[in-house]
């Protein structure tokens, strides 16, 4: 992808936590810019410091985070950032969360719960932004609890042009791996001119990451079967879902996917023989000890930076996302 112009008088600033820097430096360069030299570092005590090398008055700040494990303090660290950037006098704020934080715990399952990804919109506000971006939120209601524009980028578009040109024999089936993603895998289905198949799982309540049963509806007895989801966590949803689809007959089976969590034993599960192939994209850090070779990683920082530059030059952020609003 060639350099995106930024036009007008504005001054655009670039600002990274630690969380992934790689990524940061990526958007930079795809922007033509540089990131706003930044110190941060721990106390002993656990405490983060951070302070912005050159003056940010009157800039639009658009601070990068990635959210991997330990989520909680990558997310401290971006609050401090935007506290400090509102308190030097930035014009406009906006978090780019590839990865939103808690996303999951996105309603009340049970009484005396909290809704945990209202809690972290709101904290971006107190904090002082005024603007969120993000890719493939885990529900589309977390846009509503942020008092403000929430840009929600999708990962599908580029996902799906490379499984059609690597794994699409033109006997390929979508496959949601439990009912709460038909939506999503059927979106998947219409892009790739796919019929679509549904994994319907059984879980035990009291225990989390636990799928007891798996049945699978619709036909997938000879054909490439692609899982899709938004996040691959611990992979027990995902390798139980192919696992069916193997035991049904399926001749290959590809998982693609947005975020890579990949906590333990994600990765050995994945490595195994049920999962021929699997996409993801970098929203979040994958160091190589979590990496496989059936594994390919997209950059998502193209799509982020066209965003970014649309948001910089109040241009449409939907014009992104080809037949979508």
């Amino acid at each position: 992808m060639s350099e995106i112009t930024i036009t007008g008088r504005k001054r655009l600033a670039l600002l990274s936590g630690r969380a992934h820097p790689a990524l940061a430096e990526e958007i930079a360069t795809l922007l033509g810019t540089e990131l706003v030299p930044t110190t941060a570092y721990d106390f002993a005590s656990g405490e983060t410091f951070v302070r912005f090398e050159e003056s940010v008055r009157g800039v639009d700040a658009f601070v990068i985070q990635a959210h991997p494990a330990p989520v909680n303090h990558w997310l401290v660290e971006q609050l401090l950032m935007v506290d400090a950037l509102k308190r030097a006098s930035a014009k406009r704020i906006t978090v780019v969360a590839p990865f939103f934080p808690y996303a999951r715990q996105d309603k009340k399952h049970k009484g005396r719960e909290p809704i945990s990804a209202r809690l972290m919109t709101d904290l971006y506000k107190a904090a002082g932004a005024n603007r969120i971006i993000s890719v493939d939120l885990h529900t589309p209601q977390i846009q509503g609890f942020f008092d403000g524009p929430v840009d929600h980028l999708w990962a599908l578009p580029m996902l799906a042009d490379y499984v059609r040109d690597n794994f699409d024999d033109g006997n390929i089936t979508v496959v949601s791996p439990d009912s709460g993603r038909v939506r999503v895998a059927d979106i998947w289905a219409d892009r790739l001119g796919a019929p679509l198949a549904i994994v319907h799982k059984r879980r035990d309540p009291d225990v989390p990451n636990q799928v007891t049963a798996q049945e699978v509806v619709g036909d997938v007895e000879g054909r490439t079967c692609l899982l899709v989801d938004d996040m691959i966590d611990t992979a027990g949803t995902i390798v139980a879902a192919a696992a069916a689809l193997k035991k049904n007959g399926a001749k290959r089976v590809i998982v693609a996917a947005t975020h890579a969590i990949f906590s333990d034993p994600a990765v050995e599960r994945l490595s195994g023989e049920s999962v021929d192939a699997v996409v993801v994209t970098n929203t979040l850090p994958i160091p190589e000890e979590k990496r496989f070779e059936s594994l390919t990683v997209l950059s998502i920082a193209p799509l982020i930076a066209r965003a970014i530059g649309a948001v910089f030059d109040d241009d449409s952020v939907s014009q992104i996302f080809p037949g979508h609003a």
